[in-house]
């Protein structure tokens, strides 16, 4: 790797974690559990040399690599430390190694910012913080991102700015179990989803803020301001994180909470259950398909160390339980058009924290919960997907029909981006084709964060009954060639949200598209949303907009809800429908 090439005093950070491996009762051929976290993470305790240094040559290397091959992990351990500044740039993930953010104190901050990209933060993607707290220096934290840079169960003793110096654009963002005891101040930041957290205020809106379960959050007031507000997030389970128990390292997973609302670490130990790395396959790049199943089949669970795994067949998860958690946002790439990841329709499945990103050849689908037709009840002990990015093109052509399945019943999406590529290489209209960004077919499926972008006819399909959405944001494909080229049947182009005709109870809160046809700007969309007229589909806080005049919408849903005019760029809303 370029890090061991150049840097080799980065290396020394890496701490290996110990661990058992074959002598847990296995033959000697089976493969061993724990190990070394490889050298793209690195891990720092207060006592370590140089960690300005450190992060500084990291951003260096990831300030603007938007489509490169780097990938890190910053981890702390638990304690104090004092005046740094970590700025996060792509695929680079910081966190802190205790049971709870308070464990690990940073007296300093953890900054977002893009003057890599003239001041518009509207590109900076693909980063994360979680698990510590925060004492910023001048009082207020900078994370100025875009979609796919979640910041989880993060504790800000002070206030939080989500734009970038300047107040450029932006265009995020996701905010989940943290706790800001301060003021958060989105300024230019055009949408936001909060849930289960504490916010001491809350500055603006732009086009759609929404919060589930956050103590502070301001009051319902869609569309002026446009804030959606729910008391409580119905069902959540928070990410499985690693973390230290001493010298060992494991992975903490939180239980389910239904009605949710505030943080799981605040007033006492989290709820959950550890398993020790032991009982991981500790994944390296290179590392084959065939090599993960024979792991997840012996038993063992799956951590993705940073890096790029091409796979020549489908990740099988078969069993209930079983975790996939990435850390530095580990990428799978399916080669010969095969499905990146499946899992069976067993309970309890965690996927969290890694991106797919497809490949030359076509796949039909990218990551599927669940086999066509699966039926089982997982009220229960529902799969997560958190923190689980798909990516069609940018880093090159890549191909697939649909991106994202759900077929198993009470499966929570928790925190997706799912984008067909607008910029990079391997981009355009045919290039990277994909026609459907998420199909979910199973029935009571939640999902709480949906980005989904670009794609070239439906970008969510919901054909399950009983789905609940809180927050979407999505933009049209900016490449359409003519009308002719989005053209469905009789009507101008494809909903971004489009539940089936045969469902008869769906509802969603804070659902909002954008068009930017700069490609021929005179293309008509007939509406962001379709959806039966059925009194048991209720949709609340819709809207569209059209990107300084760039195509236009004709309604927001079906044939409600004003069109879009002229190149001011204001929502078009509804309320609530029907």
């Amino acid at each position: 790797m370029a890090m061991a090439a150049s840097a080799p005093s980065l290396l020394a950070l890496a701490s290996p974690a110990s661990a058992a491996s074959a002598a847990n009762g296995r033959s000697a051929t089976a493969l061993p559990g724990g190990g070394d976290l490889g050298p793209n993470v690195l891990v720092f305790d207060p006592a370590t040399p140089g960690i300005q240094a450190t992060l500084d040559e990291v951003f260096k290397r990831q300030e603007s690599a938007q489509f490169g091959t780097g990938r890190y992990a910053l981890l702390f351990k638990p304690g104090t430390y004092h005046g740094l500044n970590a700025q996060l740039g792509f695929y680079t993930s910081i966190a802190g190694l205790g049971l709870s953010p308070d464990d690990t104190t940073i007296n300093g901050d953890v900054t977002v910012d893009a003057g890599w990209f003239n001041g518009n933060a509207t590109q900076n993607f693909w980063r994360s913080a979680e698990n510590l707290a925060l004492v910023p220096v001048s009082g207020t934290n900078r994370w100025a991102v875009a979609q796919a840079a979640p910041f989880r169960r993060m504790h800000i003793r002070g206030g939080l700015n989500l734009s970038p110096d300047g107040y450029g654009w932006a265009s995020g963002g996701y905010i989940a179990d943290s706790r800001i005891d301060g003021t958060v101040g989105p300024y230019s930041q055009q949408q936001w989803y909060t849930r289960d957290s504490s916010v001491g205020g809350w500055l603006n809106a732009v086009w759609n803020m929404v919060f589930s379960g956050v103590e502070g959050a301001p009051a319902q007031s869609f569309p002026n301001p446009p804030y959606t507000t729910l008391n409580t997030t119905p069902v959540s389970r928070e990410k499985p994180f690693l973390y230290l128990d001493g010298s060992d390292y494991k992975v903490f997973l939180p239980e389910k909470r239904t009605n949710a609302r505030g943080t799981t670490w605040g007033s006492g130990t989290p709820r959950g259950t550890s398993v020790p790395l032991s009982q991981f396959y500790v994944a390296k790049p290179g590392v084959t398909a065939a090599t993960l199943n024979a792991a997840l089949d012996q038993g063992l669970h799956l951590l993705l160390t940073p890096g790029i795994y091409h796979v020549d067949a489908p990740v099988e998860v078969k069993r209930a339980g079983a975790v996939v958690l990435g850390l530095g946002y580990a990428t799978l790439v399916p080669d010969n058009g095969v499905t990146a990841l499946k899992v069976a329709d067993v309970d309890g499945v965690r996927l969290a924290g890694f991106l797919i990103d497809a490949g030359t050849v076509n796949s039909t689908t990218l990551l599927e919960v669940g086999p066509q037709g699966a039926s089982a009840d997982h009220s229960a002990n529902p799969t997560t997907v958190q923190d689980v990015f798909i990516r069609i093109g940018g880093a090159g052509p890549g191909k697939a029909t649909t991106s994202m399945v759900i077929n198993s019943r009470h499966t929570i999406i928790d925190h997706t981006w799912v984008w067909r590529a607008d910029h990079g290489d391997g981009v355009g209209w045919d290039t990277n084709r994909a026609d459907y960004g998420i199909r979910v077919n199973g029935d009571d499926v939640l999902a709480t964060g949906l980005f989904v972008e670009h794609f070239n006819k439906y970008d969510v399909q919901w054909y399950g009954q009983r789905g609940r959405t809180i927050f979407f944001q999505n933009e049209k494909a900016y490449d359409a060639p003519d009308q002719a080229a989005i053209q469905n049947g009789a009507t101008k182009g494809y909903a971004a949200y489009k539940v089936a005709d045969s469902v008869t109870t769906h509802e969603g809160w804070g659902l909002g598209s954008y068009c930017f046809y700069n490609v021929d700007p005179t293309i008509r969309q007939g509406h962001g949303f379709a959806a039966p007229n059925s009194a048991g589909v209720k949709f609340h806080n819709l809207l569209v907009v059209s990107l300084g005049g760039k195509g236009q919408y004709e309604h927001v849903i079906n044939t409600t809800g004003a069109g879009t005019s002229g190149d001011t760029t204001v929502p078009s809303t509804v309320v609530s429908y029907p």
